[in-house]
């Protein structure tokens, strides 16, 4: 009976694209006494080049709960808050949205949450501290930048020692919790903003498409161009061409290599989940 009954409960494994973010882990919280809540998530931990970002979101918990499907018919949309209602029912993980849909939701975010906040931590600190720390000092540094002060944090898999606060990481969190998918969309496009400034110093590397991870078409500037200052050194195969350990490529082998065949969202997905 024990095995039909587990067989009978058992619900297939979502996949990442299939999740929709909820309020569940917010409104729990809330329940024990918990009034803000803050989201943290990062961008950029498996990349080779530029800084990794990280973001806390507290988001207006009560006022998204009580906005419903029904309301994003015309009828009701009169009495709704239709920024609210669009970051409730249309915010995901960062990497199941395009970069527009990013763009117009960190919008969103930026004008609806209570407070927002954001730590950048730099190649050197990454190289010198390894990138789990320096995801952790970002994480730290954008809890700072709060104009609201959180009373508990949800975390996309990780803790934050030191931090006197109750802490709940969550696998997949970015995928399954609100207030981190939040914090994603806002880690994500200051992140690929930076990126964009860095293409214009060193246009060669091509940071402006793959935003620093290691794609096919990065792999072949890295060999054709050497390392930039905004490499991280610390990482293979930086630190393999550094050694002199990465050959370099002829000059027309280099300029012939293709672009990367997998979707960006695909390469990032995979370097972040090594991590």
């Amino acid at each position: 009976m024990a095995r039909e009954r587990r067989s009978a409960s058992a619900k297939p494994r979502q996949q990442r694209g299939d999740m929709e973010p909820t309020l569940e882990e917010e409104l729990a919280l809330l329940a024990q006494g918990y009034r803000f809540v803050a989201g943290l998530d990062e961008a950029g931990r498996g990349c080779l080049a530029g800084p990794v970002v990280a973001a806390a979101v507290i988001l207006p918990v009560e006022q998204l709960a009580r906005l419903t499907p029904a309301a994003e018919t015309p009828e009701a949309e009169s009495d709704q808050d239709s920024a609210a209602l669009f970051l409730r029912t249309k915010l995901r993980d960062s990497k199941q949205m395009t970069p527009a849909q990013r763009e117009r939701m960190y919008a969103v975010i930026q004008q609806r949450a209570l407070a927002v906040g954001v730590g950048i931590a730099p190649v050197e600190l990454i190289d010198a501290r390894n990138i789990l720390e320096a995801t952790r000092w970002a994480m730290r540094e954008a809890l700072a930048q709060l104009q609201v002060r959180p009373e508990a944090l949800l975390l996309d898999a990780l803790t934050l020692p030191g931090i006197p606060l109750p802490q709940r990481p969550l696998i997949k969190g970015d995928a399954r919790c609100l207030s981190i998918a939040a914090a994603s969309v806002i880690a994500k496009v200051t992140r690929d903003h930076l990126m964009e400034r860095l293409h214009e110093e060193f246009p060669v590397y091509g940071f402006d498409r793959h935003k620093g991870y290691g794609t096919e078409a990065h792999l072949a500037a890295l060999r054709r161009y050497g390392v930039s200052p905004h490499h991280r050194r610390s990482f293979a195969p930086v630190r393999e061409l550094v050694a002199g350990l990465f050959s370099a490529l002829p000059e027309s082998e280099a300029a012939e290599t293709p672009l990367p065949t997998m979707p960006l969202e695909s390469v990032e997905q995979e370097e972040d989940a090594r991590f």
